[in-house]
């Protein structure tokens, strides 16, 4: 696991384990905010110790930005937080996500001690808490997921975007106007850092010019797909449209995102289709 101080009271913990999912601190006389936490119980373990060690009166709030596994597993390791999320996350994981962690704890041992916990503070648009002289603004952003929240640290002008900001826009399973939308939102913030769901910390000279490249993208793809799907060539052809096309790298995360990127155009084609009905 790594460790980056984004400013003197926020941290980034970034995972080694898997695709270099983050999980945030927030440090403050009257406790700690842990937003987002590590899919793996080693890695949000040693969080915990961290901040512990840093904040005596420990974890108050834990936020989960959405419901997908890899940020929220870690969140059974603080029974004494409350546990915040947009309300339609509670109610994904009060429908599936029980059976969705006895899947994974059956592929992936290291998940055995894993116990699902389900939002207790929920909300529709926005949150504002306030914890001794720090503001955090959380936001409804969805796209990348319906319940997609991000969270904006005011005086630190630092915005933890959950999976809203990642090297390449995921909407497999979203809606990428939706997403495009949330994106957009993130321009007008006046921030100084914004920490992706995965992947490293953007700098103020990179956070525009991402946001952009990021909607050029999501924009490329529907073009591309949609352009394959009413000449009735079939879903083999989208191997044909290459990440660097649509205006991103296949470089970061270790190359995961050209996975990711055939994902997006495989879910588009699906839809474009209808139904799942399939050209093959």
């Amino acid at each position: 696991m790594l460790r980056e101080r984004v400013t003197e009271d926020v941290y980034v913990f970034i995972s080694t384990l898997y695709a270099e999912v983050s999980a945030t601190v927030v440090i403050t006389p009257a406790g700690a905010v842990l937003i987002d936490t590590l899919p793996f119980p080693q890695e949000t373990r040693q969080i915990r110790e961290f901040v512990l060690r840093r904040c005596p009166r420990g974890i108050r709030y834990v936020v989960n930005t959405h419901h997908h596994a890899d940020h929220i597993y870690g969140s059974f390791l603080f029974p004494e937080a409350e546990l915040i999320a947009h309300r339609q996350c509670r109610q994904i994981l009060l429908k599936v996500g029980e059976e969705s962690l006895a899947q994974a704890r059956a592929q992936n041992p290291a998940l055995a001690s894993v116990r699902l916990r389900i939002p207790q503070l929920v909300f529709e648009t926005e949150l504002l808490l306030r914890l001794h002289e720090k503001t955090l603004h959380l936001l409804y952003a969805p796209g990348h997921s319906p319940d997609g929240i991000m969270v904006h640290i005011r005086e630190d002008r630092v915005l933890v975007a959950g999976d809203v900001v990642t090297p390449v826009p995921l909407i497999a399973r979203g809606e990428p106007d939706e997403l495009i939308q949330s994106l957009k939102q993130i321009k007008g913030l006046g921030l100084e850092n914004v920490i992706q769901g995965h992947g490293g910390v953007l700098l103020r000279g990179e956070i525009d010019e991402t946001m952009d490249s990021s909607i050029a993208y999501l924009q490329a793809i529907k073009k591309r797909v949609r352009a394959v799907v009413e000449k009735g060539l079939p879903r083999s052809e989208l191997k044909k449209i290459d990440i660097e096309s649509c205006g991103k790298s296949r470089i970061p995360l270790g190359g995961l995102v050209q996975r990711l990127h055939q994902a997006n155009l495989d879910y588009l084609y699906t839809q474009m289709m209808g139904e799942g009905e399939d050209l093959q």
